[in-house]
């Protein structure tokens, strides 16, 4: 009885870490980034500014496909332009959880109906490592896909 009741515990905490990141091979190879410090004249200081893999750097301009979560950020026109997160509100980068390689901005030719389960997105996606007004990510042309179980 007590190894069933440890395999049960054990199970119930497998399953309820696995939906704080969508599990996604995509959000994966966008961390595989590093920083450099870079003075900015703007800021007067220097800034974290992304040095992107050749994996990543082979994406750009490219439709890719990826799951995360939409987070509802102020200043974002609704359901077209949204912060989109490898993890949910509670984790996300702007929330402490993580870095600014799991965040992208979101720009959909449609409206994408905001939930707080995990969604399937494909669009085009552009690096940024100019702009400190910006994430370093963005996909255009954004649409939602059917989620495949």
């Amino acid at each position: 009885m007590k190894n069933t009741i440890i395999a049960l515990a054990a199970i119930l905490a497998a399953t309820a870490l696995q939906p704080l990141q969508a599990q996604d091979k995509m959000w994966k190879t966008l961390s595989k980034i590093t920083f450099k410090k870079e003075y900015n004249e703007m800021m007067g200081f220097k800034v974290d500014v992304p040095v992107f893999s050749e994996e990543v750097k082979a994406l750009e301009g490219k439709e890719v496909t990826i799951r995360g979560y939409i987070i509802p950020v102020e200043g974002y026109k609704g359901h077209k332009e949204f912060i989109f997160s490898a993890y949910p509100y509670n984790m996300c980068f702007f929330c402490g959880g993580a870095g600014p390689e799991t965040v992208m901005e979101v720009y959909a030719d449609e409206a994408i109906e905001y939930t707080a389960e995990p969604i399937t997105i494909r669009g085009k996606l552009e690096l940024n490592a100019d702009d400190i007004n910006r994430l370093i990510y963005a996909l255009q042309g954004t649409e939602k896909v059917k989620d495949v179980e």
